[in-house]
């Protein structure tokens, strides 16, 4: 194997289309803390810690996304055969070495986000990682059991994702980080399902009992479609009882831009529920992606201006 294609290899372990989500959502997180109420007085200083950070996000993620593709071997030799590992571009070794040296530079990098001295941001990353430990790495692996597989998908990056951004300006000992949090927390807690319908077979194989597999596709898409408009709604409530204190109006736009999106993508879930499980991305799974990066820069602007 040539040196471009060892690099190709790790490009393809690390899964960089997939780094971008978490480093936005610090860098937008970062954004509404320097917006929100009071105010923050404008220096270069308020920009290296949400750098540090949105770099520290992706990193992570890479280790994420190493640590289950390790722990999902099996099942990816029938869902995703052409990743590195069940393809044997690359063994197993080279696989924990890049996993546990992106945690470590991760919590090396999580340790400088710390404005006044506060290492908010740290705790936060050690949390996130244990709990995308639980979700991979057995005896827990909450893969296997259903809406808890949700659940510790949710909680690191939806909720702690945007605490831990918005602690790089302001300290997260309030109520306003926590419910943006809750936002994308519930947002993903059923989103997340729209990767598992185009991985039955292989989830099935390997004892997992996502949504699909248990309570079958149909059912499965009306439980998680909830998710993809119930949190948007919370944007105008929290502007209204005063929580949110961006921009008053552009959160208003917001919150009933992102709804809108959410049920045109309950319509393409719900009008033919079995291409979900046909196809081999669902185009669902890509809107996630799409309405988090709509939402992030949203919020950011709703903030900013």
């Amino acid at each position: 194997m040539t040196g471009s294609d060892r690099m190709r290899t790790v490009v393809d372990f690390a899964r960089p289309f997939t780094l971008i989500a978490p480093a936005l959502g610090f860098v937008s997180a970062a954004a509404t803390a320097i917006g929100a109420r009071p105010g923050e007085v404008w220096s270069w200083s308020l920009v290296v810690p949400p750098i540090l950070g949105a770099i520290m996000a992706a990193v992570l993620n890479v280790a994420s996304n190493g640590l289950n593709q390790i722990f999902d071997f099996e099942i990816d030799r029938i869902n995703k055969p052409k990743r590195p590992l069940p393809s044997g571009r690359m063994g197993l070794g080279e696989a924990w070495g890049i996993t546990l040296v992106s945690f470590a530079v991760a919590f090396v990098l999580a340790w400088f986000v710390a404005p006044g001295g506060r290492h908010e941001c740290f705790w936060m990353v050690l949390a996130a990682a244990f709990i995308t430990t639980l979700y991979s790495v057995p005896p827990f692996r909450t893969k296997r059991l259903g809406i808890w597989a949700n659940v510790t998908i949710a909680i690191p990056r939806g909720v702690l994702l945007k605490v831990a951004g918005w602690s790089a300006v302001k300290t997260a000992a309030g109520f306003e980080p926590w419910y943006l949090g809750a936002i994308f927390g519930l947002f993903l807690l059923g989103a997340t399902t729209t990767k598992d319908f185009a991985d039955m077979k292989g989830d099935a194989r390997g004892g997992c009992r996502t949504l699909p597999i248990r309570y079958g596709v149909t059912r499965a898409a009306w439980m998680i479609s909830p998710s993809f408009v119930l949190p948007f709604l919370m944007i105008p409530a929290g502007a209204w009882m005063g929580v949110l204190t961006g921009n008053f109006w552009l959160l208003q736009g917001l919150g009933l831009l992102m709804t809108a999106y959410g049920l045109y993508v309950c319509y393409l879930m719900l009008r033919q529920p079995d291409t979900l499980a046909v196809e081999e991305n669902h185009v669902s799974w890509a809107h996630m992606y799409r309405m988090m990066f709509v939402a992030q820069i949203g919020f950011a602007l709703a903030y900013l201006l």
